[in-house]
């Protein structure tokens, strides 16, 4: 564990435990992280495949305690690093973002962002109350982390050896795709989640 989570939590650097990092979860947040992990789970298995779970970055926001008794929100990332035997979770590396300066209100929603070519699922709702969800292209995400490093439709053409014209569809496709209003909320909601 890195030395950051014990100078930002109160946690005991010798006697912590899965549950010590589970209890500085905000209250009003834990029962959205049982969902979440509950959603994901049913998600690989109805929809991509268990054996896909290591080529996808999982993504969603919570609220923690810091170490003053304040709670922030943090973006929550785990990549799965092993499985076992039968497929089921094995190792796993996460990071915890703090990012209240970006926002201080969760959306409860999960990225799922496609590795190795794989698409990338942005703001997926938990309550199962959603229509299939559209992925994002390998091609749109790297329009997307263009856009992200501050390059014009024009730039990114060039660098990506396409039409301004592909990237200016791309872009449309990706606003809605992502229910965003504008490029401005598309980074935004895009750093929340993780994919930039």
């Amino acid at each position: 564990m890195s030395e950051s989570l014990f100078e930002m939590h109160d946690f005991d650097s010798e006697n912590i435990s899965f549950n010590d990092i589970l209890g500085a979860i905000h209250p009003d947040d834990i029962d959205f992280v049982i969902r979440a992990e509950n959603f994901l789970t049913k998600f690989f298995l109805e929809r991509v495949s268990r054996k896909k779970l290591m080529s996808y970055k999982i993504s969603y926001n919570h609220r923690a305690r810091l170490k003053n008794g304040e709670y922030v929100l943090f973006n929550h990332q785990a990549l799965m690093l092993t499985l076992d035997e039968s497929g089921g979770y094995g190792k796993s590396l996460n990071i915890h973002t703090r990012i209240d300066h970006i926002s201080n209100i969760s959306n409860y929603k999960i990225s799922l962002i496609g590795l190795h070519g794989e698409p990338s699922y942005m703001n997926l709702s938990i309550d199962g109350n959603t229509e299939d969800p559209k992925p994002f292209s390998k091609r749109e995400i790297d329009i997307i982390r263009n856009i992200g490093d501050g390059l014009s439709s024009q730039e990114i053409a060039e660098k990506l050896f396409i039409s301004e014209f592909t990237v200016k569809q791309h872009r449309k496709n990706i606003l809605n795709k992502s229910d965003c209003k504008n490029t401005a909320q598309l980074i935004k909601n895009s750093i929340l989640q993780g994919l930039i």
